[in-house]
């Protein structure tokens, strides 16, 4: 039996981009006509209304949203205006907890001050920019469609509307990059003085323009050594790593991220979105999906295209995939609260990945003592680790 229930959170999708870039593998669309705001927010709504129908039927029904996530593509297309009939639509039908996260995705090529501020008076306290890079020669090969210029007019932008807590996107191990590019790209995101970073590898996705035609990628080696030094930069700035690709300022780590990580509820609305909701009742954890393509899903009657109830052994593996990610792993109280699930249910594969030395365990001497986290080696070959745990 589930026991909690676990917090819950929303994510929005919207999925028109101006232009697909060649390495993304997102959900996402180049707009060839014009945006279809209004129509998009219509469906948007009729998607959470019959979410909030579902949710009614728990045992849980007044949990209240932790965060809000608005995610693409490009949400930062859509107006103010449509973002504040979006949330108002939201906070009309659910419970809002008044702390809550509200995040929008935004590109730095598609902003102003105006977009920014009717995202402010909409609701919207934080912005996660896609940067990905400082370099101008960097980000014509990734084939964005701003320049530096813009990701620091961006973020001048959001901190005259009102939004300071900001997470900046940045990207490693790009065509062409050496050690010294790298360790400029981090300095001169640094002085935007973001709360969040989020520091990953380009990676070369299948069914992407650069898995088809790859570019030149600095070799593995390179690779760490950019990574190794990126991380030295970023904790000497006072960045904590929490996460295998998320830093943060004391006080804003993602609370959105977070509750994936560790097993949260959240609802998906929008074309592709995906979703997870536990029935206190009856233990049921249930997985739903919508219409991938945006012209499906804007006509569709009913968005959802997929429902999965998890079994013993689905929980198992999506609770590994996600907790693990984190640099401070779980307690059993954790496992059980938003699984259901004994540590006995994990114990074949923590043992597993404990002989390789992937995890550890460590006693915090705290009311629920024993913490499973990953090692350094565990985060390094996070694949591997979570690989012990499937059936």
């Amino acid at each position: 039996m589930v026991i909690g229930p676990p917090p819950l959170a929303l994510y929005v999708h919207l999925p028109w981009c101006v232009r697909k870039c060649p390495y993304c593998d997102f959900n996402s669309h180049a707009l060839r006509e014009g945006l279809p705001e209004a129509a998009y927010i219509d469906a948007l709504l009729r998607d959470l209304e019959a979410e909030r129908v579902r949710v009614a039927t728990t045992a849980d029904r007044d949990r209240p949203l932790i965060s809000i996530f608005i995610g693409g593509g490009t949400p930062s297309l859509f107006s103010g205006a449509a973002m504040r009939r979006l949330l108002d639509g939201v906070r009309s039908r659910f419970v809002v907890a008044e702390d809550a996260e509200v995040t929008l995705e935004a590109n730095p090529g598609t902003v102003d001050a105006a977009h920014f501020a009717g995202y402010a008076e909409a609701g919207v306290n934080r912005l996660s920019i896609g940067v990905q890079s400082m370099s101008d020669r960097s980000l014509e090969r990734l084939g964005r469609i701003h320049a530096s210029a813009d990701a620091e007019r961006a973020v001048a932008a959001a901190r005259a509307a009102g939004i300071s807590n900001l997470n900046l996107d940045l990207m490693f191990a790009l065509p062409g990059q050496d050690l010294a590019a790298a360790r400029e790209d981090v300095q001169r995101l640094l002085a935007l003085a973001p709360t969040h970073l989020s520091y990953y590898e380009l990676t070369l996705e299948p069914n992407t323009a650069f898995h088809q035609q790859p570019p030149a990628l600095p070799d593995p080696d390179l690779a760490d050594a950019i990574q190794q030094q990126g991380f030295e930069q970023l904790a000497a700035a006072g960045f904590e790593r929490y996460e295998i690709s998320a830093f943060a300022r004391p006080g804003h780590r993602c609370r959105h991220n977070l509750n994936y990580w560790r097993f949260g509820d959240y609802l998906g609305i929008g074309a592709g979105a995906h979703g997870k909701l536990s029935d206190a009742r009856s233990g049921r954890v249930e997985r739903r999906v919508k219409r991938r393509h945006p012209t499906a899903y804007l006509e569709a009657d009913e968005p959802t295209s997929a429902v999965q109830t998890l079994s013993e052994q689905d929980l198992i593996e999506e609770f590994a995939l996600n907790a693990f990610r984190l640099v401070e792993g779980f307690t059993a109280a954790e496992l059980e609260r938003n699984t259901g699930l004994s540590a006995e249910a994990l114990a074949p594969g923590v043992r597993a990945a404990a002989e390789l030395g992937l995890v550890s365990r460590v006693d915090t001497g705290a009311a629920d003592p024993i913490v499973i986290r990953p090692t350094a080696r565990g985060l390094a070959f996070l694949n591997d680790l979570i690989a012990g745990f499937s059936a």
